[in-house]
Parts: structure tokens; C-alpha cells; sequence
């Protein structure tokens, strides 16, 4: 019977042990990777912190970005660099701009240099991971090489701009310090000429939903990585910087200043692609496995170089500076697959972050990546836990000499950029009695609130209930992400009138004297220096950008522009200059000449071998006089 009872359990065994053999089978089946998340990226450029309706401001309706936002998470401590490109090159990256050489401005139109070739992208880890990589828009991370471009950089495919902006209807780019213009817009090395007249958000736009349209979504297909960089709503040429299309202008018609409308139009134009975006993900059945993100890349431009209006209300500073308003962004992430969404988030975060974010949701072995200095926050967002970051470097610019930390709710400024002109408070709170009502219909109405219904819709017939998005959610979100100075009132001069208060009580901040410190929890504001009470907290912030500053590596730009690039010379288009020689023009290419051997390489064929031919006719008589002189010397000693 004992062996009646072994014979009737051994198969019983067998057959688990086959089972679950075949579970580990297709767990690590390359057919799985239909289970890996759909990751979008949505990244906004040069967007300021009030120009989004869910930090409180009335003036620009983005009810496609607010309703993203309300149903999953408004990240209210999410940190970037201050510029377009050291902000591209972290997020591409997880690494900081101080380790990868990005940390000193932008890559300029005529500069021969970019995000280096030995740093892995976000696009390469997921091709890795066996993901479709899609690139939409402006890249700004290096162009004069080919292997700089983003298909040389683990995106499958692109269509967009090289450079850092361009007109929005001509694509012409103006350098910004030389009197040199060309044309950019691309479909991978290719220049697409038929896109001249049309808007480049539509333009985005269009190119993102074809992409989602066409992707494979058979059980066997890759998942789609697709990184959407807005030209919106970065101003465009000096010479026309504020452009929308007629009928965004009519949606803001309530605004006043000629300027700031046309950035609000550009602004709404940018929510419609969000919209549009997460409508074609609905449609092609994709949402339900999807993360979505958007993000600026740093705070608004309100004036100087490059300005679009944008307004940090009622944060200090703008783009390029240290303060909250040019390194604290504008950023949302929704996913049906977090599992506690509607709130606002007070986890810190760095852009860094979302690469080992990213490979952590597609179940990547992170294990020997031990490089990023981004972390991953995929647990802490989907549970609603401590963040793991506890610090975020802003900033060490050696060249600019100035330094940027926060730390828990600390924050040292030592320093500051152009000589202090964007330190103070700017831009329109969109919040005075002039203002239309925060029009909550038309979130709940909008397409990003009708896509994230039909997810809802689908997991609640599964038991996977989530609550509806609602007035009284909407109300109660808003206000909790919207920053408060002290003194809150509806205009920028609330901030200035604390820190008058401040300066009168001996705790003014300037930081081109000596270093200021800030306890953002209960002055976001950055309006009362604690330095001088707080002495042992800055002592330990100092300690730790020395330890950064040891761990930086030189910035990568280059001393000088190089004329070779002027588009003059290559139909009037910004090209990868450095892999060709210009026509009919006489120079020495002071790109690809680095060595003698490089210089002689970059010499037609036909003067080589002139060259070479002289060289050893040289060497030839200059040997044979040699001879000719010792065998004269020793005729003479015989003599």
C-alpha cells in the first residue's frame, strides 16, 4: 500500500514540479516583455511652476495636464537641473551633470561637442530590455558627429530638431551669439523639408499618435518607450520669440499683456498634444500597461536671454539661477499600475531618478548598475512611501563659481549665475479678480480625463476599483499643491515685501558675499537666510559639496565656436558638419584635425601623395649629403 501511495503521490509531485518549471519557463520567455510597461515621456521646455492650472494659477487652461496629473501623482518636490541641456543629459543618463561634463550651460548651435559617447541612455537601457525607442522633438545633447544624434544614441527612430530651439513655423534656427541661420528638422539624418510652414507642436503631435498608432501590440511584440520633447513652450528666434496658431490666441483672450498671451496660447497648445497623446494610447489599447510622464525640463525664462514669460509664481528665481523657481519643475506622472495615485507628493525626487525608475517598472536586474546617481523611486511613488533621495546637488559650476544643495528641508545657495539678475521674484500669479474660473468641466471633460476613465472603467469590472475623478477630489488636490508663501498674497511683490522684512531683520541673502540657507519647509519662498543662526548646517552642507566636488569632472565646452558650422555652407541647414568637409572653401577643420595624424588624413588623396613623394625625395638627398660629407671627411684624413 506504502508503495500504491508513493506511486499516486510521485506523479501528483511530478506534475507540480512540471508546472511550475513551465511558469519559470515562460517567466524568462523573451514573450514576456509584452508584460513590461509602455514608458512616455512628455517634457515641456523652459515651462514655469504657475503656468499649469493644478498649482493654482487661473490665467492658461491645461486641462488635459491638470486632469494627468489629478488622477495620478503631482510630484510637488521634483527637482532638475536649471538648463535645457544639463537637464536632458540627466534624465537620459541618471547621472548628474557634474559626472558627464554637462553641468556649464547649453550646447550653442556652432559648438563642437555633446552628452559623451561613453554614457549609456535611458534609450539604450531599454532597447536592452527589449523596448521600441522613440524620439519626438528637440534634442540638444550634441549634434556635430553623427554618433552624437539621437539614432546613434539607442533611439530606433526620430523626428525632430538638433539644436536647442527654432522658429515654430519656419524651423529655422538663429545661432545666439553669431549672425548665422538655418534650417532644422529631421526625420532621423534626413532633412525634412516638407515640414516648413507647419507648427512644430502639431508637428510633434502628429508624430507621437502615428508612432502609437503603428506600434505592434501582439502579445509578442517589444513594449514602446517614446520620449516626447516639446519645443513648447521655449520662445523661438530673437527676432519673432512668442508664436501660436489663431485659435489657441482665442482661448486666451483674457490676458492683457501681449506677450504672456501668446506663451499661454503656446502653452495650450502643448496641453492639446497631452491630450491627443493619451487619447491615442486609449484607442490603440495601450493605456491600461502605460506610464505616463510629464515634466518641464526647468523653470520658466521670464526675461534676459531667450525669454518666453513664463512665470515661477511665487517661487524665486527662473531658469538659470539656483533658486526654487529655476531647478523645482513642473512634473506629473500617472500609471494605472502605481497603486496609490491621486495625491500630491512631497517625496523628493531628482530627474535623475526616473532611469532607475523606469528599469525598476520594466523588471530590469539593476544590480550591477551601480553608477546612476538617480534612484529608484518606482516603490516609494506606487505605496506612497519615504523617498529613498534625501539630498539633491543643484549645482557645482566652477566657471559660473557657484554652488546649489538641498537637504532634507535645508537649502544652501554660495553664489549665483549672471551676476545676480534672476534672483529675485517674477512673473504673473494668475490668481487676481481679473482672472476666469478654474474651469474643473473642462478637465473632467478633457481627453486625458476621458482616457484615464476607460482605464478605471476596465480595472473596476476586474474588483480594481479606483474613485472617480471629481470636483471635490480636484479642489482638494489643487489646493494642496499649491505653494503658499507666508505672506500670501496675489501678486509677486508678496515674496519681495517678506524678504524686505528679512533684510531689515539682518537675514538678507546675497550670495555673491557669502552663503545663504533656507528651510524650504517653512519658507519655499527662499525669502529668510538662516545662515548665520544655523552655522553647524551649513558647515555640514559645505562638507558634502566638497565630496562633490571631487567626484566632478571637467565641463565639456569647448573654448571656442567652430566656423565650419555656419549653414551657409551646408544649404542653409545645421548639419553634422564634422563628418564632412565644407565645399569650395579653403580651411583647416579644427574639428576632426586633433592630431598629426588626423590633419594629414583630412588632406585630399592627390596632395598626399605629393607630400609623401617630397617628403621622401627630402629624405633621400638629405641622407645622400650626409654620405656624400663623411665620405668627403675621410678622403681628407687619408690626405
Amino acid at each position: 500500500m506504502a508503495r500504491m501511495a508513493e506511486r499516486r503521490i510521485c506523479p501528483a509531485f511530478q506534475c507540480v514540479l512540471l508546472v511550475a518549471l513551465m511558469c519559470a519557463a515562460v517567466q524568462s520567455s523573451p514573450a514576456t516583455h509584452k508584460k513590461k510597461p509602455h514608458i512616455i515621456v512628455m517634457l515641456a521646455d523652459d515651462m514655469g511652476w504657475n503656468d499649469v492650472g493644478f498649482h493654482g494659477s487661473n490665467q492658461i487652461p491645461t486641462p488635459n495636464i491638470d486632469a494627468l496629473a489629478y488622477d495620478g501623482i503631482i510630484l510637488n518636490q521634483h527637482y532638475v537641473p536649471a538648463l535645457c541641456t544639463p537637464s536632458r543629459s540627466a534624465l537620459l543618463t541618471g547621472k548628474h551633470p557634474i559626472h558627464t561634463g554637462m553641468q556649464h550651460l547649453v550646447i550653442l548651435e556652432p559648438e563642437a561637442w555633446g552628452l559623451p559617447l561613453k554614457e549609456k541612455t535611458m534609450a539604450q537601457y531599454l532597447r536592452d530590455a527589449g523596448y521600441v525607442t522613440r524620439a519626438v522633438g528637440k534634442w540638444h545633447l550634441g549634434y556635430f558627429k553623427k554618433e552624437y544624434t539621437p539614432i546613434y544614441r539607442g533611439f530606433d527612430s526620430h523626428y525632430g530638431y538638433w539644436n536647442g530651439y527654432h522658429d515654430y513655423y519656419d524651423h529655422s534656427v538663429e545661432a545666439t551669439f553669431r549672425p548665422w541661420k538655418g534650417y532644422d528638422m529631421r526625420r532621423d539624418l534626413d532633412v525634412d523639408w516638407d515640414a516648413k510652414g507647419q507648427y512644430s507642436t502639431d508637428l510633434f503631435t502628429a508624430e507621437a499618435v502615428r508612432a502609437i498608432s503603428s506600434h505592434d501590440t501582439s502579445p509578442e511584440a517589444p513594449p514602446l518607450f517614446m520620449y516626447i520633447a516639446h519645443l513648447a513652450p521655449h520662445s523661438g528666434n530673437e527676432d519673432n520669440p512668442l508664436q501660436a496658431p489663431e485659435d489657441a490666441l482665442a482661448r486666451v483672450m483674457h490676458i492683457k499683456d501681449e506677450q504672456r498671451r501668446a506663451y499661454a496660447a503656446m502653452v495650450a497648445k502643448l496641453d492639446d498634444s497631452v491630450g491627443e497623446v493619451m487619447d491615442a494610447l486609449r484607442r490603440k489599447g495601450m493605456l491600461e500597461n502605460s506610464i505616463v510622464l510629464f515634466l518641464s525640463d526647468n523653470g520658466g525664462a521670464t526675461h534676459g536671454i531667450h525669454y518666453n514669460r513664463g512665470s515661477n509664481f511665487p517661487l524665486r528665481g527662473m531658469k538659470h539661477s539656483p533658486w526654487e523657481g529655476g531647478v523645482r519643475g513642473v512634473a506629473a506622472v500617472w500609471s494605472p499600475l502605481l497603486n496609490k495615485t491621486q495625491r500630491v507628493s512631497n517625496q523628493l525626487i531628482h530627474v535623475t531618478d526616473w532611469l532607475p525608475t523606469f528599469l525598476s517598472a520594466a523588471g530590469v536586474d539593476m544590480s550591477e548598475m551601480t553608477d546612476f546617481y538617480g534612484v529608484d523611486q518606482w516603490k516609494a511613488l506606487s505605496e506612497d512611501s519615504s523617498s529613498p533621495r534625501t539630498e539633491v546637488l543643484h549645482n557645482v559650476d566652477e566657471i559660473d563659481n557657484y554652488a546649489a544643495l538641498r537637504r532634507g528641508d535645508w537649502k544652501y545657495i554660495n553664489g549665483t549665475t549672471q551676476r545676480g539678475q534672476s534672483d529675485s521674484w517674477y512673473g504673473d500669479s494668475g490668481r487676481g479678480s481679473e482672472e476666469p474660473e478654474y474651469d474643473i468641466e473642462a478637465i473632467l471633460g478633457s481627453k486625458s480625463a476621458t482616457a484615464s476613465y476607460s482605464v478605471r472603467s476596465r480595472r473596476a469590472r476586474r474588483g480594481l476599483v479606483r474613485q472617480p475623478l471629481e470636483e471635490s477630489l480636484v479642489r482638494m488636490l489643487r489646493s494642496q499643491a499649491e505653494v503658499r508663501c507666508r505672506r500670501n498674497k496675489a501678486d509677486a511683490s508678496a515674496a519681495e515685501e517678506e524678504a524686505e522684512v528679512a533684510a531689515s531683520s539682518g537675514y538678507a541673502c546675497r550670495p555673491l558675499v557669502a552663503p545663504c540657507l533656507f528651510n524650504l519647509r517653512d519658507d519655499p519662498c527662499e525669502t529668510t537666510n538662516l545662515a548665520a543662526s544655523r552655522p553647524l548646517v551649513v558647515l555640514s552642507l559645505e562638507e558634502s559639496l566638497s565630496r562633490y566636488r571631487k567626484s566632478a569632472v571637467p565641463p565639456g565646452n569647448p573654448k571656442s565656436d567652430d566656423p565650419n558650422a555656419d549653414p551657409a555652407y551646408w544649404n542653409n541647414t545645421w548639419v553634422n558638419w564634422a563628418d564632412h568637409r565644407a565645399p569650395n572653401r579653403d580651411f583647416v577643420d579644427v574639428v576632426t584635425v586633433r592630431t598629426p595624424t588626423d590633419a594629414f588624413a583630412a588632406i585630399p588623396q592627390s596632395v598626399q601623395i605629393t607630400v609623401i613623394v617630397a617628403i621622401v625625395v627630402l629624405l633621400v638627398f638629405v641622407i645622400a649629403l650626409g654620405l656624400h660629407r663623411v665620405l668627403r671627411s675621410r678622403k681628407k684624413m687619408d690626405m
